[in-house]
């Protein structure tokens, strides 16, 4: 399985280059100055979704892990590895299977200005002789694989196998805002067969139900949380509708169609979907992708950025995404991103192939629409509009 996730293009609008109370300069301001920007944008390297490239008691034991909504682009939260606990903020994943954090075993530039895990401060870590690789769209993570206690959700994960880094090639992971990646997929694509942090929490007993459920503010707002072994109702309206699961790897479902205004704009016999907290738009193949773009009448500027007129947000139509025959509606102000540099398309081309056709990947400009519930005792997905 391979994987990275950092931001998706348009998601580095606005990212600081390190998680501060200082504002410091945009990841793509950043990346411009550089001369980075085109070539990323180009590549994927940086998008979350180059990931995918080859490769008891009720209601009592829940886990709320706070998530920390990063500009509307990329939401993360704080979790401790080891005993006494060293603090790490990363990306709960659900497009991913894999923990890992920089070590200070890893000398790579993107390493030197993020926490790095030292063992020899930890009582509790064991280490390991198997090795981990994780392949990214350009470039790779390579590392070691250990034990340690993890501290997630007011939790205690004991004998928890996590990744530490030694390398980190690139100079994108330099300016990424958190420090390592926690995967909430299933352990069938976890690289090197390492258990998954949600499934060892479920094999423990912490929690009451095998399930997760995640809400992503809008807004910059403040509130974001992933329940692990529990659902909260206030966080939306109406019924839960539940979506079977069509592979168990990622959280893949069926949608059966993409329509605006009733007419089908991609997907019109089915495809199939990942959703995915750890990408920040609404990725698909890059023909109805194309479409998709001319219909909202995006442009590509000369960073490679696909940008829209905001004036368009008031008067384009919702995005209508029918899943297990249930419609669920993106509007304009929802795919339509704006900042103070102006507006750019949600939408974002790659094609992903897979025995099951080109994925889409529902992102975070899906789900902070719908609040999720990955249900792993029944293999299914929950939507309902958030509150």
């Amino acid at each position: 399985m391979k994987w990275l996730l950092l931001l998706s293009l348009v998601a580095l609008s606005e990212c600081l280059y390190k998680v501060s109370l200082i504002k410091k300069k945009s990841l793509r301001k950043n990346l411009i100055e550089h001369g980075l920007l085109k070539d990323f944008l180009k590549n994927n390297t940086l998008d979350p979704a180059s990931k995918y490239f080859p490769q008891g008691e009720a209601a009592t034991m829940i886990a709320n892990q706070p998530l920390v909504n990063y500009l509307d682009m990329e939401y993360f939260g704080t979790i401790g590895i080891g005993t006494p606990a060293q603090e790490f903020t990363v990306i709960f994943d659900t497009g991913s299977s894999n923990l890992w954090v920089p070590s200070i075993y890893c000398s790579s530039p993107a390493c030197t200005n993020h926490n790095r895990f030292n063992p020899q401060e930890s009582s509790t870590y064991q280490a390991t002789s198997q090795t981990l690789s994780i392949a990214y769209g350009t470039g790779s993570m390579t590392g070691i694989l250990g034990y340690d206690t993890v501290q997630v959700g007011g939790i205690a994960d004991t004998n928890q196998i996590f990744g530490l880094s030694e390398t980190e090639p690139g100079s994108f992971l330099y300016y990424s805002p958190f420090d390592g990646i926690l995967g909430l997929a299933y352990p069938s694509i976890s690289s090197s067969g390492a258990t998954p942090v949600f499934d060892n929490i479920w094999n423990q007993d912490l929690v009451s139900q095998d399930l997760f459920s995640v809400y992503l503010s809008s807004n910059d707002q403040s509130g974001s949380v992933v329940m692990f072994g529990g659902i909260d109702s206030s966080y939306y309206t109406g019924s839960l509708n539940w979506v079977p699961v069509s592979a168990e790897g990622y959280w893949q479902i069926t949608v059966d169609s993409i329509t605006m205004n009733g007419e089908a704009i991609a997907c019109a016999e089915g495809c199939q979907a990942i959703v995915d907290t750890g990408t920040s738009l609404l990725s698909g193949p890059t023909s109805p992708i194309a479409n998709i773009q001319s219909y909202i009448g995006a442009s590509e500027n000369s960073n490679g950025e696909m940008v829209v007129s905001c004036s368009a947000i008031s008067s384009l139509p919702d995005i209508v995404f029918t899943i297990n025959g249930i419609q669920y509606p993106v509007p304009a102000s929802a795919y339509i991103l704006q900042d103070e540099g102006g507006c750019t398309s949600g939408f974002q081309g790659m094609n992903i192939p897979t025995a099951y056709g080109e994925l889409w990947i529902l992102g975070d400009v899906f789900i902070r629409q719908y609040f999720a519930v990955f249900d792993r005792a029944n293999n299914q997905v929950g939507l309902a509009p958030v509150a």
